[in-house]
């Protein structure tokens, strides 16, 4: 079970986030809306300060869906 406090904090910090940086709030508003289907493909980067690059994708499978349709009900983030 979800503890309610944690919850809030949650969607506190959440929010917090979406303040700092709201491109990155658009750009997943925009995904949504699009829709992340069964063999989409998620790619992340991270780039230091000093430069270094780490990047990762992965193809959505039907049970990665399932765990983000859990997660967009979560403090009412956006659906994916």
């Amino acid at each position: 079970m979800i503890n309610p406090k944690r919850l809030m904090e949650f969607k506190r910090l959440r929010d917090e986030f979406a303040q700092r940086h709201p491109k990155f709030t658009m750009f997943l508003d925009a995904a949504s809306k699009e829709g992340v289907q069964e063999g989409s493909v998620i790619e992340i980067q991270i780039t230091s300060p000093e430069g270094k690059t780490l990047c990762s994708n992965l193809r959505v499978s039907q049970e990665d869906l399932e765990l983000l349709n859990t997660l967009k009900h979560l403090g009412h983030t956006p659906k994916l």
